[in-house]
């Protein structure tokens, strides 16, 4: 699939580049908002009196809406067009922000949690149905990896951003500087909305979905992607929610050393995006590697977990266990175009991904209930157990995605 029929070479590579940074930013946002409530946490819990379990219960409704609102919005992005969605997500989050900073109590926070996570629902059947349509095909691995990598950097910058400006001007200043992005990310989108604008053949009636809409439910490699985003971001939500407090408490670190570490964890994340990229462009048949992977951050999460590594070595081994987690990303995703562009074709995209991304939504909804209960019985050392299991079942799926799938199609890269 070629962007636009008569472009050159040069302009077709640019075109790429354009729509490429544009969704990868509104990406980078989304991930961003993913952790704002959670990097709050310390200041939220003393502010409104919760313990863990309350505390986590606020990232849990984020990502229940978004995940039950992803596998509709899926259908959406199908029906009414990618753009529309992204700026619905984008406004909800800025709506959200201010929500947050003028929240006075736990029904306020749940609400802003809520509203942000409504608006998060959209963004993954929407971007990667702009990729897809509009992206060339020989650049499609590199897409995925730069979308990936802007997540990555987004979930990255959270921390750092969000903690800092707490601990400077107070945790509703930092509540109100994080709308800043979503709507400089609408702006960008609005003025380069002709960019993002679907090619007429990928309206084409040849690419219209064939049978039954939900008939890529009986897609092995839907079901075994969903699982193994299920699995590999019930590791992630734990880190992500409660990792610099179990850091500060198994490790003594301070507060910043903590959110640090996890900030080089998400970089190293982004970084294995980047290598992953190159492989799945490059090789075929890397489940293995993938998995091998998996399972080294799953040893390294286990030697964390011990409480007896030196301190000064405690954030490189995070940095290591996402690098090895951010690998796997990009080939996943060529898996799942695959199997929505063999049996379904281009008006399916925003449906299989929307429902697959669902199933990173519901490890990310899971995981604080499920660690937060055990921080609340005082295990902070089985937090880093369970990010060992979970990464391990994530092995076994990613072995089992290209088992239960068919073959990618010759001209795209597996």
């Amino acid at each position: 699939m070629e962007a636009t029929a008569t472009a050159t070479p040069t302009a077709a590579r640019a075109g790429d580049v354009r729509v490429m940074s544009l969704v990868g930013f509104a990406h980078g946002t989304s991930h961003f908002f993913h952790l704002v409530i959670p990097s709050l946490f310390p200041w939220l819990m003393v502010e409104f009196g919760l313990n863990f379990t309350a505390a986590g219960t606020l990232t849990t409704l984020f990502f229940l809406f978004s995940g039950v609102g992803q596998a509709v919005a899926g259908f959406a992005v199908d029906r009414w067009g990618a753009q529309r969605a992204l700026y619905a997500g984008l406004l909800l989050f800025a709506l959200a922000a201010v929500l947050l900073g003028f929240s006075h109590g736990y029904p306020a926070l749940a609400a802003a949690a809520i509203l942000a996570g409504t608006g998060n629902c959209v963004f993954h059947p929407a971007d990667f149905t702009i990729l897809n349509r509009n992206v060339s095909q020989p650049r499609l691995g590199a897409a995925f990896s730069a979308h990936g990598l802007a997540g990555n950097l987004g979930w990255a910058a959270t921390p750092v951003f969000i903690t800092g400006l707490a601990s400077l001007a107070g945790w509703r200043i930092a509540a109100f500087a994080a709308g800043i992005p979503p709507l400089l990310a609408l702006s960008l989108l609005l003025i380069s909305r002709r960019a993002l604008a679907a090619p007429a053949h990928a309206h084409a009636p040849a690419t219209a979905p064939r049978g039954s809409p939900f008939a890529f439910l009986g897609v092995g490699a839907v079901w075994m992607c969903f699982f193994f985003f299920l699995a590999s971001t019930m590791g992630v939500g734990a880190l992500q929610n409660f990792g610099p407090l179990v850091l500060k408490t198994v490790y003594g670190l301070p507060l910043t050393a903590a959110a640090s570490a996890l900030t080089l964890y998400l970089l190293g994340g982004a970084a294995g995006i980047a290598a992953g990229g190159f492989l799945a462009t490059r090789y075929q048949a890397h489940e293995r590697a993938v998995a091998a992977l998996l399972l080294g951050a799953a040893v390294l999460a286990l030697a964390l977990a011990t409480g007896g590594v030196p301190r000064a070595t405690v954030a490189p081994l995070m940095a290591l266990i996402g690098f090895c987690t951010g690998t796997a990303t990009p080939s996943r995703d060529l898996l799942v175009r695959s199997a929505a562009m063999e049996r379904f074709g281009q008006l399916s995209f925003g449906r299989i991904y929307g429902f697959v991304y669902s199933g990173l939504d519901a490890g990310l909804a899971a995981a604080p209930i499920l660690f937060g209960r055990l921080l609340d019985w005082g295990a902070f050392t089985a937090v880093l157990f369970g990010v060992a299991l979970f990464q391990a079942l994530a092995a076994v799926a990613a072995l089992r995605v290209s088992r239960g799938g068919s073959a990618a199609p010759a001209s795209a890269p597996s």
